[in-house]
C-alpha cells in the first residue's frame, strides 16, 4: 500500500486483493494441483502396533537374566528395541510371511492409477540396473569365488538371495520401536497398504522377537547344562511352538505371552482406518493454506510496487491536481474516439478531462499547454488527440495539435495524415507554417512533426519555436503540444518558456513514482508551471457491484 496502513480502509484493502487477483489465483491453483496430485502419489499406508513387556524374568533361572535387573529401565528398552529390528528376527519374519516373494508391483493394488503408472515408469527405468547394475555386483563375485554346480541352479540362487536381502531391507523401513515412557513397556508399529499384512507383520515380528529372546536362552542353559538336560530340552520344545505360532494369526492372550523374558502384552489387530491425515482434511488446509499464502503475496507485491496505482497516489506524490481518469483501453477499443454518439467506456471520461481542461485554461488565461508524459507508451500522443477532437468537435472551440516529438513522431499516424512536411520544416525555414498545418475540420488544425536530419534540440530551442507557437496562439484557441519522452531527452525543459503551461500524463501501474519526481527536477528548474495530473491506463480493480456497497 502506498499510505499508511493505520489510514487505511476497507476499500483499500480489497483493491489490493483485486489488483492482484492473478497472483492470488494462480497460487490457489498451483498449491490446490500440487497437493492433489501429491495426495495422488500417496498410496494409504495402515499401521498395526504390539505392545510388548520387558519383565527380565522366565520361567527357569539364569545367570543371564539376572543380569539383566542391573540396567536402567531407559537402556533395557532401547536395547531390546535395537534387537526387534535386527537381522535374527527381521529374516525370521520375511521367510515365515515369505515377503520375498512378493511382486514388484504389489503396491498397485492400493494406489491411485497416477502412481501405478510411476511404479511401472520406475521399474521399466530400474530393469538394465537389476540386470547388470552394482547392486548384484557381490553376488556375482560370491558366485564366482565358490565351486559351480550349473548356471542355471547358481543363477536361481542369486536370485533368491537378492530379492530375500531386498525384502529385509524394505521391512526394516517398515518396522519400528518406541519405548513407552517411564515403564518397561514398548511398541512395535509395522506399516503395510494391506491393513491385515500391517497387523500380520507386526505380529510374526513380536513373535520372533520371543522365539530370539528364547534362543539367547537357550544358548545360555547348554553351556551350562548341556543338550540333554531337561531345561534345556523345554526350552526347544517352547521355542518348536513358538515357531508354529509366527504366521501372523491372532492367538489367545496366553500363547502369545510365552515363556520368554519378553512378554507380548497386547496383540496387534487389523486398523480400520489408514494413517496420517484424512485427504479432505488435507485438502481443506490446502485451501486455506493457498488463500492466505496467495494474499500475502498480494500485500507483498503490493509494498514493494512503487508505481502509480491510483487517483489519491497522484495528488499526494505529486502534489497536484488531478485533471482526470482514462480507463484502460482494450484489445477492441479504437485509438481515436470519433463517433461521440456511441456510447463507451472512454466516452464520458474523455467528455469530463475535455471540460476540466477547457475550465482550467479558461480560469488561468493559459491557451498553449503541452502534454507530456515520461515516455511515448504512457498514451499521451492519444489523449491529445481524443481531447482535440472532443474540444473542437463537440465543444466547438477552434483547436490546434502541434507535434514537437521531433525524435519519435505519433500525432500523423493518429489521424492518419502525411508526415512529409511538418514542424521542423518550419524551423528549418523550407515551408510556411500555413502549408505544413493539416486542417481536419474547421475547428481542428493538425502541424505533424515533419522530417529533419538536424539535432532537434536546438531547432526546438529557437526564435522560429516561438513564433510558431505565438501565432498559434493568435489563431486558435486552445494549443495542445505533444512532446512524449522526458525520460531520454530534454527538449521539453527547451519548449517550458514558450508555454502557458504543462500537464503530466501518468500511466497507472508503470509510471514509477521516484522516477517520475526526478524527471520533473528539470522542469521545475525551469520554473515550469505544472497544471495537473491525467492518470492514463486506470483500472477499476473492485467489481461495481461491490464498490458501490463499501
Amino acid at each position: 500500500m502506498n499510505s499508511d496502513f493505520s489510514r487505511s480502509t476497507l476499500r483499500d484493502y480489497l483493491k489490493v486483493i483485486f489488483r492482484h487477483k492473478a497472483v492470488i489465483i494462480t497460487t490457489f491453483v498451483t498449491i490446490l494441483i500440487s497437493v492433489g496430485i501429491g495426495l495422488e502419489l500417496k498410496t494409504p499406508v495402515y499401521q498395526s502396533h504390539v505392545k510388548m513387556l520387558i519383565s527380565a524374568e522366565k520361567l527357569i533361572d539364569s545367570p543371564y537374566y539376572k543380569v539383566l535387573g542391573g540396567y536402567q529401565q531407559t537402556e533395557l528398552s532401547l536395547t531390546q528395541s535395537e534387537i526387534v529390528s535386527s537381522n535374527p528376527v527381521i529374516e525370521r519374519t520375511v521367510k515365515a510371511l515369505k515377503l520375498d516373494q512378493r511382486p514388484f508391483d504389489y503396491e498397485k493394488n492400493f494406489c491411485s492409477p497416477l502412481k501405478s503408472l510411476l511404479i511401472d515408469l520406475r521399474h521399466k527405468l530400474s530393469k538394465p540396473d537389476q540386470n547388470n547394475g552394482t547392486s548384484k555386483d557381490v553376488f556375482v563375485g560370491l558366485k564366482n569365488s565358490r565351486p559351480q554346480i550349473s548356471n542355471s541352479d547358481s543363477t536361481t540362487s542369486e536370485d533368491e538371495s537378492y530379492s530375500f536381502r531386498l525384502a529385509v531391507k524394505s521391512l526394516k523401513t517398515k518396522i519400528s520401536v518406541d519405548p513407552i515412557r517411564d515403564t518397561n513397556l514398548f511398541t512395535i508399529t509395522a506399516s503395510d497398504f494391506d491393513p491385515r499384512e500391517a497387523a500380520m507383520i507386526a505380529n510374526v515380528v513380536s513373535r520372533s522377537y520371543v522365539i530370539f529372546d528364547l534362543e539367547q536362552q537357550l544358548a545360555e542353559l547348554q553351556l551350562q547344562y548341556g543338550e540333554k538336560h531337561p531345561i534345556v530340552a523345554q526350552l526347544k520344545d517352547n521355542i518348536d511352538k513358538m515357531n508354529k505360532t509366527i504366521t501372523g494369526e491372532t492367538l489367545s492372550n496366553i500363547e502369545a505371552i510365552g515363556p520368554a523374558s519378553v512378554k507380548i502384552v497386547e496383540q496387534a489387530q487389523v486398523p480400520l482406518e489408514s494413517s496420517g491425515t484424512d485427504k479432505r482434511i488435507t485438502l481443506l488446509l490446502a485451501v486455506f493454506m493457498s488463500l492466505f499464502l496467495g494474499v500475502a503475496l498480494a500485500f507483498g507485491f503490493e509494498y514493494i510496487d512503487h508505481t502509480f496505482k491510483s487517483p489519491q497516489d497522484v495528488e499526494t506524490f505529486l502534489n497536484l491536481p488531478l485533471l482526470g481518469s482514462i480507463p484502460k483501453k482494450g484489445f477492441k477499443n479504437k485509438t481515436l474516439i470519433k463517433d461521440s454518439k456511441r456510447v463507451t467506456t472512454f466516452l464520458p471520461a474523455y467528455q469530463n478531462l475535455s471540460d476540466q481542461i477547457y475550465l482550467l485554461m479558461k480560469d488561468k488565461g493559459l491557451k498553449s499547454i503541452l502534454i507530456t508524459a515520461p515516455t511515448p507508451l504512457d498514451g499521451s500522443t492519444t489523449i491529445i488527440a481524443n481531447l482535440a477532437n472532443f474540444l473542437s468537435h463537440k465543444a466547438g472551440h477552434k483547436v490546434m495539435v502541434i507535434d514537437a516529438n521531433l525524435r519519435a513522431p505519433a500525432i500523423h499516424k493518429v489521424f492518419n495524415i502525411s508526415d512529409n512536411s511538418g514542424l521542423a520544416n518550419v524551423l528549418e525555414d523550407k515551408i510556411s507554417l500555413e502549408k505544413a498545418t493539416h486542417d481536419l475540420s474547421p475547428n481542428l488544425t493538425i502541424l505533424p512533426a515533419g522530417n529533419t536530419s538536424l539535432n532537434p534540440t536546438p531547432l526546438l530551442d529557437s526564435t522560429r519555436m516561438a513564433n510558431v507557437i505565438k501565432a498559434a496562439r493568435e489563431k486558435y484557441e486552445l494549443v495542445f503540444i505533444d512532446y512524449a519522452n522526458l525520460r531520454s531527452f530534454k527538449d521539453a525543459c527547451v519548449l517550458c518558456p514558450y508555454l502557458d503551461g504543462i500537464v503530466l500524463v501518468v500511466n497507472e501501474g508503470k509510471t514509477r513514482r521516484h522516477v517520475l519526481k526526478e524527471l520533473l527536477t528539470p522542469l521545475k528548474h525551469k520554473k515550469a508551471n505544472l497544471v495537473g495530473v491525467i492518470l492514463n491506463n486506470r483500472t477499476y480493480a473492485i467489481p461495481k457491484m461491490i464498490y458501490e456497497r463499501l
